[in-house]
């Protein structure tokens, strides 16, 4: 019973070949394509507004260096949610349970901001390193300890977006389990807990939208210390 709680998030085969591929390219297929009219639709006219209102507030903190990234982000933002909702659905695989695809995409991601700082202000990447006004005594101390907190910056990326979707999945499916057994025997409570179960599916699409927004809304913070 535990082993098949956990087989939702294994990748799916087919003939022995892995289809995560699959599973994170469908999202771009279902996304409307431009088109040539001066109108756009209304779906097409609410996609631009929410884009343009989601990276014009993600990069307003950061100067204009840093507005190179706003394609990326927004692409970013956009894969994500749309995996993570997708994921929801019955029968699907949601890509972004797996630790190895956000460690993927948040490890490159977060050295690209650390190898900007350190090339354009090596002194002021540097510098965070050290505050200011430490005393000498704990200064290799310190130097030591936000070091390894500037390595763990990836580490919790990945599992951070692992973990809530993660632990969301698998208490959705817990609580549909219980009220399916409790439903011949116990109908009342098997209705109290479907409505429990519903309520934590609308919480669910929330922590998919949420995490989506906090991992890209990071990586823009890792983005503005060093540019």
């Amino acid at each position: 019973m535990m082993l098949s709680f956990f087989d939702q998030f294994m990748s799916p085969t087919y003939l022995g070949i892995p289809l995560i591929a699959v599973a994170m390219i469908l999202p771009w297929i279902l996304f409307p394509t431009p088109s040539g009219r001066w109108l756009n639709n209304r779906l097409l006219t609410l996609e631009g507004w929410f884009i343009n209102r989601f990276t014009s507030q993600l990069l307003l903190p950061i100067n204009i260096g840093g507005h190179k990234w706003a394609t990326l982000f927004a692409s970013l933002m956009v894969f994500l949610l749309a995996i993570n909702m997708l994921g929801l659905l019955p029968y699907t695989f949601t890509p972004t349970t797996q630790l190895s695809l956000n460690m993927g995409l948040a490890v490159p991601l977060w050295l690209a901001t650390v190898i900007i700082g350190m090339r354009n202000q090596p002194t002021h990447a540097l510098g965070h390193l050290l505050p200011e006004g430490t005393p000498a005594a704990l200064i290799p101390v310190l130097i030591i300890i936000e070091t390894i907190s500037l390595f763990i910056r990836p580490l919790a990326l990945g599992v951070r977006l692992t973990a809530n979707l993660t632990a969301g999945h698998l208490l959705i499916q817990l609580i549909a389990t219980a009220a399916f057994v409790l439903l011949p025997l116990m109908p009342v409570v098997a209705i109290s807990t479907a409505a429990i179960l519903f309520l934590l599916t609308l919480l669910e699409v929330a922590v998919a939208m949420i995490q989506a927004y906090v991992f890209v809304l990071l990586l823009s913070l890792y983005l503005q210390e060093n540019v």
